[in-house]
């Protein structure tokens, strides 16, 4: 009995020193972070008059500049959260995204200044080119680990835990094969090489560097598939919570596939616009997931949701209709036209026609697919209103709003009262 008696207050002890510790880290860790951002800054503006082998991925000049503000937003989220819920490690892990990521941003930038934007003016070069590949690259097992015990702290189940241990091991792998590999530094500061490699071990590191990237990704993907069973097991506000999450994951998954697309295809011109939108969509996650910690107007998301759904097709089917419509109009006006401002103009006309009836008719189908209750109470109510029009009893009429309100509403009692005449 008196081991009963003793272990609450002793997790109760345990829970409030982890608590006080991550308090006692995530602010020096933010200030941390928003102290070295300004020399980041700094040397991202003066190497946007030079063009660097870095620029090819835009991540100098503006790509800088948003993965600078990812991390920074990371790193105050984690401070929030570790604020407001003391204990839970989602937290602690944004701080040491937030910072982790702007170190390897500063040494990216500092690198990037010292051999290419103006050699020899800063010391050290080769040990920031080095330093780089330790920061930003670990972030993204972190990441997954942070996901994976989204939103209370915990894995889903005890097996979950291997996937702790693939992405601790893919970040291990990572720093490890990147420390200790010699010769070139890879892209873009393989013009320097390793200061610190191990001569003899280029290809094992250089595999221990690809294993870590594998354990990591695999990691994320893992994360995201207990995230979707999560969704699919809890109710209440931890399905809100997920439900944020999901959605700042889809939207990121999203850009990644087309950013790899855009490889794929090799189209050019766009390097900046690559790396910003990834940037963004890279900040989102830990605005989605401090928005759901802190349970801040969560019943807002179905909406977010909803409305997400309905542009998005119509977004899609606008602009495949305006692009069909204007290879078909400029096929048929050829005979009469050599120009296409005809062609272009009347699919304009057309599109802002179509605007108003498609979003209502795929505002339906969203309802009904994917809000049914929504839907069918709509269409209850619907009903009601033309019975209303020719409905001359008032008991029978009664009766029908009891049953209209029963269904749509679901409440646990109804009355009914009518005002008698004067």
């Amino acid at each position: 009995m008196s081991l009963r008696r003793t272990r609450p207050p002793r997790a109760r002890d345990e829970t409030s020193a982890s608590g006080a510790f991550g308090r006692r880290i995530a602010g020096p860790l933010a200030s941390a972070c928003t102290v070295l951002a300004v020399p980041t800054i700094v040397l991202i503006v003066l190497g946007m008059s030079e063009s660097t082998p870095g620029d090819e991925f835009g991540e100098a000049g503006v790509g800088g500049l948003s993965f600078l503000l990812a991390f920074l937003v990371y790193a105050t989220i984690g401070a929030l959260i570790v604020s407001r819920v003391p204990g839970n490690p989602v937290g602690v892990l944004f701080c040491a995204i937030g910072l982790i990521g702007t170190v390897g941003n500063f040494a990216y930038q500092y690198a990037d200044y010292a051999i290419y934007v103006s050699p020899g003016a800063l010391p050290l070069g080769a040990i920031f080119a080095w330093l780089q590949n330790l920061g930003i690259p670990p972030a993204f097992g972190l990441l997954a680990l942070s996901l994976l015990v989204f939103p209370d702290g915990r894995v889903p189940s005890p097996r979950w835990r291997v996937v702790v241990g693939l992405a601790c091991l893919g970040i291990a792998c990572v720093v490890v094969g990147y420390t200790l590999q010699p010769g070139p530094i890879e892209f873009p500061f393989e013009a320097v090489s390793n200061p610190i490699g191990v001569d003899g071990l280029r290809a094992p590191m250089a595999a221990a560097t690809q294993v870590g990237w594998l354990l990591m990704a695999s990691s994320i993907g893992l994360a995201g598939i207990a995230i979707t069973i999560r969704l699919r097991r809890s109710t209440g506000v931890q399905r809100q919570q997920l439900k944020f999450i999901a959605v700042a994951g889809a939207v990121a998954g999203i850009v990644l596939v087309l950013n790899a697309a855009s490889f794929f295809l090799s189209v050019t011109g766009i390097d900046t616009i690559r790396i910003v939108a990834v940037g963004i969509t890279f900040a989102g996650l830990p605005v989605a997931a401090g928005a759901a910690i802190l349970r801040y107007r969560l019943y807002d998301i179905d909406v977010v949701i909803n409305r997400a759904l309905v542009y998005g097709v119509l977004t899609a089917t606008l602009a495949a209709s305006y692009l069909g419509t204007v290879l078909l109009l400029q096929l048929a006006f050829n005979t009469f036209t050599d120009g296409s401002s005809l062609a272009v103009a009347a699919s304009t006309l057309a599109v802002a026609a179509l605007f108003r009836p498609l979003r209502a008719r795929i505002q339906a189908t969203v309802d009904r697919r994917f809000y049914r209750r929504k839907y069918d109470a709509a269409r209850t109510l619907e009903h009601f209103g033309a019975q209303l029009r020719d409905e001359v009893d008032l008991d029978a009429l009664g009766g029908e709003l009891r049953a209209v309100v029963a269904e749509t509403m679901q409440p646990t009692h109804i009355t009914l009262w009518l005002r008698g005449s004067p």
